[in-house]
């Protein structure tokens, strides 16, 4: 399994969940997205197109794959791209919270969205807001690397990137998607008014989908419901394993 994090995390998003799935038996990879984490800085786009290669390229560095892609929010849209490029390396995709449309945003949320994608600070305070229900122990701590990383230069650059509008919109790739889909959606994700609705519409755009909610769950169910998010992962493993 190859993991991929969203807007303005790093590999580390994955911690509490990759050792429960390496003791379920899998092999897995966490990549730091490009301009992300330890990845360098400096790229001439972070559009999930783009992204989606460099999973690609992961796959054909550990062995050859195949591989199975799972995208958390900005990421989703690059596992779709992923599997679409090269459909022999992709055995499924797993799409965690996905924005099926840009969201609607009145002028007052456009200016703050425009301070949080400039500002670390402002960054951790809204990821933060994330969790509404369960909190990782190691949360704080977390945060706080994650907002030190995000202040060194030209790190701010990339978590504008992976959200900028761009074409074609992984929505349009969908369907042509062969393999087996799985969208996971928090039950409690902040960041769509109806998370289940969203989670309905992703599902609708694949021609071999299912959508499962994680009850309790936000924006990171791989962080604050990892036993509930293996649990889910190793039933989808288990068909495309078949597959």
């Amino acid at each position: 399994m190859v993991l991929s994090h969203g807007m303005g995390e790093n590999r580390h998003s994955y911690r509490h969940l990759i050792p429960l799935l390496v003791a379920a038996g899998y092999r897995v990879a966490s990549v730091d997205v490009r301009g992300h984490g330890d990845s360098s800085a400096g790229w001439p786009t972070y559009a999930p197109a783009e992204v989606g290669g460099d999973l690609l390229a992961v796959v054909r560095d550990l062995d050859g794959g195949p591989a199975t892609l799972v995208g958390n929010s900005s990421s989703a849209a690059a596992v779709v791209f992923a599997a679409t490029d090269a459909p022999e390396l992709v055995t499924g995709i797993v799409l965690v919270g996905a924005f099926v449309a840009q969201p609607k945003l009145n002028p007052f949320m456009r200016l703050a969205v425009a301070a949080v994608v400039r500002s670390p600070r402002l960054f951790g305070m809204f990821h933060r807001t994330l969790f509404p229900v369960h909190r990782p122990a190691d949360d704080a701590a977390y945060r706080r690397e994650l907002v030190a990383a995000l202040r060194r230069p030209g790190r701010m650059v990339p978590v504008r990137g992976v959200i900028a509008p761009t074409e074609p919109h992984w929505t349009a790739r969908a369907p042509q998607v062969r393999q087996p889909v799985l969208v996971l959606m928090g039950t409690k994700d902040p960041d769509f008014p109806d998370p289940a609705a969203e989670a309905r519409a992703a599902r609708r755009l694949f021609q071999v989908a299912e959508a499962r909610m994680l009850t309790d769950a936000g924006h990171y169910p791989h962080a604050d419901r990892p036993e509930a998010m293996t649990a889910e992962l190793v039933d989808f493993l288990a068909v495309t394993d078949r597959g």
